[in-house]
């Protein structure tokens, strides 16, 4: 069973996390399951860039995104070229290292 090593995040995540999850299990719903509060405003569709995450190790393993995705990520805040929105990362086989950002672009949380 693959692990994902959350980086620590003051909001989400203050130690870090270590988690074990499913393959073909999304990102965001390992965090979620595994109570890692991270946003998805838009209901995990990959619609926003609420949930985007920076995937330090592993990467390699998923499947690449997809056009949508890039376009979506192209609006995200400190997007990286492993960035990824973590409801459309599927885990595969291989262990992960996955950082979230410090910030998100969440305007119904920011009121706009």
């Amino acid at each position: 069973m693959p692990k994902i090593l959350v980086r620590p995040h003051p909001d989400y995540a203050p130690n870090g996390a270590e988690l074990n999850v499913a393959s073909g299990t999304s990102i965001c719903d390992a965090l979620l399951d595994n109570h890692v509060d991270i946003e998805h405003a838009c209901g995990k569709v990959g619609a926003c860039t609420t949930c985007h995450v920076i995937v330090r190790e592993g990467g390699q393993s998923l499947r690449p995104p997809g056009e949508s995705e890039e376009d979506m990520l192209d609006r995200a805040w400190g997007v990286e070229q492993q960035s990824r929105l973590s409801c459309q990362a599927v885990v595969a086989d291989a262990d992960l290292v996955v950082e979230i950002p410090k910030y998100s672009l969440n305007h119904a949380a920011e009121g706009t």
